[in-house]
């Protein structure tokens, strides 16, 4: 008799110390990895995790890293979460080895509600390959004054030197350009906001850009691919007291709303404030269960009388 109400007794305390360890632990379930990359806040995989404004962005195919987005999509090559920067690669666009024309390629241009969280950085070069006179690039643009320019060195007369062009040819264009618009045209992200291959009646595009400090001589150097500034706005307070408590920052199933995910809870705040209300519950199940305990207790004493 003893010896069962000793084990009982046992076990209950047992139970009073592993259900707040258990009820406590937070584990990051939206970190994860696709290939050799590591996907994390503000990105995920994962619906419901990361930031909502970047919800929907990354899939994973065969340990492939693919971002989408309203032009298209395009292989991630890195995402470098110190300066906050993607690198994308786009399979249809031209190199210095290779033009590739048709309007295959995707361009750049993101749905208007992201706009805020990610745009090319600003030493990003777009190169329109092939451009019909009635682009909008040479409409309200006299003479010498289109928008083609050169950016943070690179130019369409430095890439002309590219090995691509002996098998293309291109147009030699004057001061004025005379009838025809240049073959090639250099413009920065912001300057037209939207890279889209269709409207802007162009048969090609390619993109470089440059990482400062560092220059390189000649357009066979240069890094090709768009490399993308994302932020989070407001400077994410909200995912600052989550994670320092523990939590992982991530979304409501509205989409908008931003939640705290605390081990099988969420906040709205932080995972201090679900921790100390998942004691109180730990501990009044604890109190439950002792009061079970007295019972059978007092039960088998007044039986074994």
């Amino acid at each position: 008799m003893a010896t069962h109400i000793f084990t009982t007794l046992h076990h209950l305390l047992s139970l009073a110390l592993i259900i707040p360890l258990i009820s406590g632990a937070t584990v990051n379930t939206c970190r994860s990895y696709c290939g050799n990359i590591t996907i994390d806040y503000p990105f995920a995989l994962q619906y419901g995790c990361g930031h909502p404004g970047f919800r929907e962005l990354l899939f994973c195919m065969n340990d492939v890293l693919m971002f989408h987005i309203s032009s298209g999509s395009y292989r991630v090559l890195e995402i470098d979460y110190a300066y906050q920067a993607l690198t994308l690669h786009d399979p249809h666009m031209s190199t210095c080895d290779a033009i590739v024309l048709g309007g295959k390629g995707n361009g750049f241009a993101v749905e208007p509600w992201r706009s805020p969280y990610m745009n090319p950085i600003s030493d990003n070069v777009f190169m329109l390959i092939g451009c019909s006179a009635r682009s909008p690039l040479f409409q309200g643009f006299p003479g010498k004054h289109l928008p083609c320019r050169n950016v943070s060195g690179m130019s369409c007369e430095d890439y002309y030197g590219c090995p691509a062009w002996d098998l293309v040819g291109h147009r030699a264009a004057g001061s004025m350009y005379g009838s025809n618009p240049p073959e090639c045209c250099a413009v920065p992200f912001e300057a037209i906001k939207a890279i889209n291959l269709t409207k802007l009646e162009c048969e090609g595009y390619t993109s470089a850009y440059s990482l400062a400090p560092l220059k390189v001589d000649g357009p066979g150097g240069w890094s090709y691919g768009i490399r993308v500034k994302y932020s989070v706005q407001g400077n994410d307070d909200f995912c600052g007291p989550c994670e320092a408590t523990g939590g992982t920052c991530g979304f409501g199933t509205d989409g908008i709303r931003q939640v705290c995910m605390c081990g099988s809870l969420n906040s709205t705040s932080n995972c201090d404030s679900v921790k100390s209300s998942s004691s109180r519950r730990t501990w009044s199940m604890v109190e439950a269960l002792a009061g079970l305990f007295m019972g059978k207790l007092v039960w088998m004493t007044a039986n074994q009388n």
